[in-house]
């Protein structure tokens, strides 16, 4: 066995993509299900069959085994999907030469990026960090913070890690880093961040792929300064803390959004720790899907000023776009979440969330402090200012409901509202869903011979004596089986899966996850009613084809072919005495 069966062998599917997606199990069985990761989608159609170790979304048709899932979900290489799964499953990775250059090239990132953030940890640690150190417990964060989320500092000459590198990496890994910079003369390499207080960006995974430095000093700008895009790090992909957050998130079945790093720490420190932050910058689909992946419920709680609720409304609508369950917490006082935690404490932060009311209703204050309410006209402009929101809710039922609410809220009479909003509402083109194409004995019989080695043992031979079988919808993925069966009687899916073409693959996934799994004695049973069936079609088949070959020979005018034809035609329907 290879080091790839061995790892795939040792890997459960669905404890992997259960780290990327929330799953509920079906009925007892192995199977799952959950709101696909990779397209946008209200009503789940995301399969995880563990039994044979596979995913299958119906919506989008993606699917594949372990490997193809996480070098999906990551974008990465299937050997840095390898080595990633081996690694979390504490599988001892051989040593061996990458010879994929973006393989090799990632892997150098990762390291560079791993030294930097302890090298940034041990100057905070260091006499030559206490500055910052202040600084950070002026804050309110305490050392057991710093170490939690790995805060550092970086060189304020400019010259620790360019120096660190030098020996060890290429210049085009240096250039591809973000982490250090060409000097424009003179040659070599400076350090981009430079005595700033350093926040390590993670991946999903845990590796640190980024960094946000804050400057200590007036002057220094900007405020925060972010990695630059590289082959690690793309911006609108990644999520503050979300490596940390997700299996929290999963268990309250929400994500609390903040804007800030400093918000993150506070938030999580006081015991919250389904919490994350965008990366410096604006919120985008891909960070939405990915916050989905575990909850589609969040709460957004920005800072309270005018800019934080402008970026309240303008992030909300995407989330909404995507089909987000969102809440808004809005706190008193004029303070940021990290701010509150620190003078109200964790315990009133917490209440507070669980209080934080609906998207709606938020704006729906943010209207009143707008217009004047003590007249119509203000109360008019006032559901105006909300009723784009409103309009946008793609399920009809849910729109007028939330607009009469609303609309009660603000004063305004329903009348309006009703007119408003008749026959209205964005509506969202859903794809029509994939029509199962296969006849009942297929599917059956396939579905059957995946169920155990007993089943295919007796039902292989007698299956392949049948004609029938080359006329198939699903003859590709017979055949595909029948030469594993030849090869090897220890039969894996996922090499059947890999024999096959795309039209097949997609084929067999709906095929698999369309019908219930079946026991063993259950699917002997029905494969050898299958089987009897198509022994009685198959004579009628083959006469049937004999007479259209027949015909075709007249009309072309080769009697001799269809003199022979009609003799093996008379033969086939002759009385059996």
């Amino acid at each position: 066995m290879d080091f790839a069966e061995q790892v795939k062998s040792s890997v459960d599917i669905v404890r992997t993509i259960e780290e990327y997606v929330k799953l509920k199990q079906q009925r007892g069985s192995a199977r799952y299900l959950g709101l696909c990761p990779f397209h946008v989608e209200k009503t789940p159609s995301f399969n995880v069959d563990g039994a044979k170790q596979f995913y299958y979304c119906h919506g989008c048709h993606v699917g594949g085994d372990v490997f193809k899932f996480v070098m999906e979900i990551d974008n990465i290489s299937f050997y840095e999907a390898l080595k990633l799964l081996a690694e979390r499953n504490g599988i001892p990775v051989p040593q061996r030469d990458i010879s994929d250059p973006d393989a090799k090239l990632r892997a150098a990132l990762l390291e560079m990026h791993s030294i930097a953030a302890e090298t940034f940890h041990a100057n905070l640690r260091s006499p030559a960090g206490q500055e910052a150190r202040n600084y950070l417990e002026s804050r309110g964060v305490t050392s057991t913070q710093m170490e939690e989320f790995v805060l550092g500092l970086s060189d304020p000459g400019g010259r620790q890690l360019a120096q660190k590198f030098g020996p060890s990496f290429s210049s085009e890994q240096l250039d591809q880093s973000g982490l250090v910079l060409k000097r424009q003369e003179g040659g070599g390499h400076f350090d981009r961040f430079r005595g700033r207080l350093m926040f390590p960006i993670h991946n999903e995974s845990g590796k640190v792929i980024g960094f946000g430095g804050r400057a200590l000093r007036s002057g220094d700008e900007p405020k925060y300064l972010n990695s630059a895009e590289t082959p690690l790090y793309r911006k609108k992909h990644v999520l503050y803390n979300l490596h940390r957050a997700k299996e929290a998130v999963r268990k309250q079945d929400y994500t609390v959004l903040v804007e800030g790093y400093m918000d993150v720490i506070g938030v999580y420190s006081a015991g919250v720790h389904n919490v994350v932050a965008c990366c410096g910058t604006a919120l985008t689909d891909t960070q939405v899907r990915a916050m989905k992946r575990h909850s589609s419920r969040i709460v957004v709680n920005f800072d309270p000023d005018a800019a934080g609720a402008k970026a309240a409304e303008d992030k909300i609508q995407m989330l909404l776009d995507e089909a987000m369950q969102v809440k808004v917490l809005a706190l008193d006082g004029g303070l940021d979440p990290d701010e509150y935690v620190k003078q109200f404490g964790a315990e009133q932060y917490r209440q507070k969330l669980e209080k934080a009311g609906a998207y709606f209703h938020w704006l729906a204050d943010r209207a009143r402090t707008k217009f004047d309410m003590r007249t119509v006209e203000g109360r008019l402009e006032s559901f105006k200012f909300v009723s784009p929101a409103i309009a946008r809710i793609p399920d009809r039922l849910e729109r007028f409901a939330v607009a009469n609410d609303v609309a009660s809220y603000l004063g305004v009479e329903p009348r309006l509202v009703r007119e408003q909003f008749r026959g209205g509402g964005q509506k969202k083109a859903r794809a029509a869903a994939p029509t199962l194409a296969v006849p009942a004995n297929e599917r059956l019989l396939l579905n059957a011979l995946l169920t155990s080695d007993r089943v295919r043992e007796q039902v292989i031979p007698q299956l392949r004596e049948i004609a029938a079988v080359g006329r198939f919808t699903t003859r590709g993925i017979f055949e595909a089986l029948f030469a594993l069966w030849d090869n090897s009687k220890a039969f894996r899916y996922g090499e059947l899966e890999g024999r096959l073409k795309e039209t097949d693959r997609h084929l067999l996934s709906q095929v698999v996850f369309a019908d219930e799994l079946m026991e063993e004695t259950i699917a002997l049973e029905q494969a050898t009613a299958c089987l009897e069936a198509l022994r009685e079609l198959d004579p009628k088949e083959e006469i049937a084809d004999l007479r259209t070959q027949i015909q075709a020979a007249e009309r072309s005018g080769d009697w001799d072919r269809a003199i022979s034809l009609m003799q093996l035609l008379d033969e086939r329907t002759k009385p059996k005495r």
